[in-house]
């Protein structure tokens, strides 16, 4: 199992593998490892598929790209058999999240990028981007892709409106995404053969959680439960911060929302839960396989 940058990192990932029965899926970078027989993870907190997007403090897509290229050649050199290393490579599950920071760190920088495009052609780029690397990896023998679109990011604690309104310009690129990857894969399906992909829906998944936090067992869907100012959305939750006091929550399992971006462990379960078993036609499961099936089918 091959993973690019995660919107939310390491935890449900994990949950996912050992929903596989796949060990802890290391990083690329991390020290001392030296093989990767089940799997490695790419993730860059804060990266985007842009080179732009949090320059210099990130690992960019294309960066990770390189790096897998880097896996994929220890992989044919250490099972020496071209057969093997390429039914290896096949039957592997390359796993997507990406975008959401891209669209993101112009309104928590004060960057001035999105001024220089329309919003479609600057999703265009981040898409584009994203293409270029799966056919990348397709053409190195990749055949199956999981994929997790944008969550509404309007609606997130650190970019909501003071007034509790979402912030339309950022849920506009969101929806503006997720219509563009869906219109992507579509179109794989058919120019590639034999990709096959499964395309979990976070942002109505996370929508509803937000909405109706009562319907999933949560208390509060809008406020964090660690941070500062409204609604808990500055990003102040312990660590080196900027801004060193935060509010904590007594019982994080009541809240959608662990801090100002991501979720807690609870929601975080959730999201597991549905992308790996989740029915095709589930509203979450945008097909046309769920995780687990995606495992399981043949290259």
């Amino acid at each position: 199992m091959f993973s690019y940058n995660l919107v939310h990192y390491f935890f449900w990932f994990n949950i996912v593998a050992k929903y596989a029965n796949l060990p802890f899926i290391p990083p690329f970078l991390q020290p001392g490892i030296d093989q990767y027989y089940y799997g490695v993870n790419f993730a860059s907190a804060g990266a985007g598929a842009l080179v732009e997007t949090y320059k210099g403090d990130v690992i960019d897509l294309r960066t990770q790209l390189r790096y897998y290229k880097k896996v994929e050649k220890w992989l044919r050199h250490k099972l020496g058999n071209d057969d093997e290393a390429r039914m290896t490579i096949s039957k592997a599950v390359y796993l997507f999240s990406i975008g959401s920071n891209d669209y993101m760190s112009p309104f928590l920088t004060n960057s001035t990028i999105l001024k220089s495009y329309t919003d479609t052609k600057y999703v265009g780029m981040v898409i584009g981007n994203l293409t270029t690397v799966i056919k990348e990896i397709y053409k190195l023998g990749g055949r199956k892709f999981a994929f997790i679109n944008v969550p509404p990011l309007g609606c997130l604690p650190t970019i909501r409106n003071s007034n509790g309104s979402c912030l339309k310009e950022t849920s506009l690129l969101s929806t503006l995404h997720n219509k563009a990857l869906s219109k992507l894969l579509r179109e794989l399906e058919e120019q590639l053969k034999g990709f096959k992909h499964s395309h979990f829906d976070l942002n109505s998944f996370l929508e509803q959680r937000i909405n109706h936090p009562s319907q999933f067992g949560f208390k509060e869907g809008k406020s964090a439960c660690c941070g500062t100012g409204p609604f808990r959305g500055v990003f102040s939750c312990g660590g080196k911060r900027l801004v060193k006091q935060f509010e904590l929550c007594e019982n994080p399992n009541e809240y959608v929302f662990w801090d100002s971006i991501h979720l807690t462990e609870k929601a975080y379960r959730q999201l597991a839960d549905q992308m790996w078993g989740g029915g095709v036609g589930h509203p979450h499961v945008l097909g046309p396989y769920n995780l687990m099936n995606l495992f399981q089918t043949e290259t």
